[in-house]
């Protein structure tokens, strides 16, 4: 019998779902953004880095947080946040 990652009633399953969804989310304090578009532009371009799984940013209180497969390259976020025109000031407290 061979092994299969289907179930009998045919649901697959590859272990990697669940593994996908979790991970280390940081939060950082951002500088500058005050509308949608900075909320679009700072998604898309900390979403763009390698291993950036979540990104979710909050205009109100000023923080990105940002959910990675493995810790945080910060100076590497940093640097896409600077790129975007924004300041990542560090982590959140």
């Amino acid at each position: 019998m061979s092994s299969s990652c289907c179930s009998p009633d045919g649901h697959c399953s590859t272990g990697t779902a669940t593994e996908a969804t979790e991970g280390v989310a940081t939060v950082y304090d951002v500088s500058g953004m005050t509308c949608g578009h900075c909320k679009a532009t700072l998604t898309r371009e900390i979403g763009a880095l390698d291993g950036v799984l979540a990104v979710d940013v909050d205009l109100e209180t000023g923080r990105v947080t940002v959910t990675t497969a493995a810790e945080p390259d910060d100076a590497l976020i940093a640097k896409a946040v600077d790129e975007a025109g924004y300041e990542l000031t560090g982590r959140a407290a």
